[in-house]
């Protein structure tokens, strides 16, 4: 069974980092943490951690060794490092190729086995940072979400992706071949791994029956090839309607004028006090079928050929869905509640 939780602004602050606090302080002696993400600031969730270590239970993490802010994961780097805090247990993922490790995998074993995939990576911390808040937006604040899986293949699917990570099992290279691959559907669940060859999955997805209508939230749409994907859509009938972060570094103007050229709903999400949109979902209809989207992934090129990603599909699981679509609707009215529009609330150009 699937269980979405959602961070916000209508939220406790911290919400999903708690969760993710209690849940590595209820593993107990002989369990196993393993976990993967892209930013970690979280002085605090990092000293769970090593408690988690020194009461025995067995922890890797892999965590980005040069993030876009370069500097943000030192100071817990520093301390999972140390002899004292996970020593061997922490892995930096380095990069030969201009990528990153984005997922977001966070692997428990007890009280049964199960996994968080989604959007949060854990990087807020207190004291905190305003030079960094501007930079990369309060997430503890912001729109993310972590969905949580139980089915026995998906869990250990993720479990021993992440550990090939950590143990540097594959080559650069091998990532692109099927046989590298660790892809895994189980009944109406799929999980899709990044980067590989088979890059178009997204599109491949999103085009393989007429969809009535998509809805998609993300903070960073870059990608000219899925901005015609989107187009397409639009002009063969499907209502298409994006909300999207509002800067547009990460959403530049070429794209909304593209896409909404051709029809496309678009809202820039633009929080007045500058919390960010940051979910990542796709959210598919057609007549009698239902498929959601979900996991680390923008609409990059980056993300789409370059970048460790994870991708999760659910097809035909109506709560999912709902979940996902009343969150949608929530950011809707929201953004609407701001004076939201086309274009952002005042074209930030960070």
């Amino acid at each position: 069974m699937t269980q979405v939780f959602f961070g916000g602004p209508d939220k406790p602050p911290g919400f999903l980092r708690d969760l993710l606090a209690r849940h590595v302080d209820d593993v107990p002696p002989g369990g196993e943490i393993v976990w993967s993400t892209y930013y970690f600031r979280d002085l605090a969730l990092a000293e769970a951690l090593i408690r988690a270590r020194h009461r025995g239970v067995r922890v890797r993490l892999c965590i980005e060794a040069s993030p876009k802010l370069r500097s943000a994961n030192d100071m817990v780097r520093r301390r999972l490092a140390s002899q004292d805090g996970l020593g061997e247990g922490l892995r930096p993922i380095h990069h030969l190729l201009p990528a990153h490790l984005h997922e977001k995998i966070y692997v428990f074993s007890h009280p049964t086995p199960f996994a968080f995939v989604g959007s949060f990576n854990p990087s807020g911390n207190i004291p905190e940072d305003p030079i960094v808040i501007r930079e990369i937006g309060d997430q503890d604040r912001g729109h993310n979400y972590l969905a949580a899986f139980d089915e026995p293949p998906f869990v250990e699917s993720l479990r021993q992706h992440v550990l090939s990570l950590y143990t540097g099992k594959w080559h650069m290279l091998e990532h692109y071949t099927g046989a590298a691959k660790e892809d895994l559907t189980d009944g109406q669940l799929s999980i899709f791994y990044f980067p590989r060859s088979d890059a178009s999955i997204v599109s491949r997805l999103m085009s393989d029956r007429p969809y009535e209508r998509v809805r998609i939230a993300v903070s960073h749409f870059r990608d000219g090839h899925l901005a015609r994907v989107l187009a397409r859509l639009a002009r063969d009938g499907t209502t298409v309607e994006v909300i999207a972060h509002d800067t547009l570094r990460r959403v530049p103007h070429r794209i909304e004028e593209r896409i909404t050229a051709q029809g496309v709903g678009f809202l820039r999400y633009a929080h007045p006090l500058g919390f960010p949109m940051h979910s990542k979902f796709i959210l598919l209809a057609a007549r009698g079928f239902q498929r959601v989207l979900l996991g680390s992934m923008n609409l990059t090129l980056t993300s789409r050929l370059l970048n460790h990603e994870i991708l999760v599909v659910a097809d035909n699981e109506p709560a999912v869905f709902d979940l996902f679509n009343t969150r949608w609707e929530h950011m809707l009215l929201e953004a609407r509640s701001f004076g939201n529009g086309p274009g952002g609330q005042d074209g930030r150009p960070s």
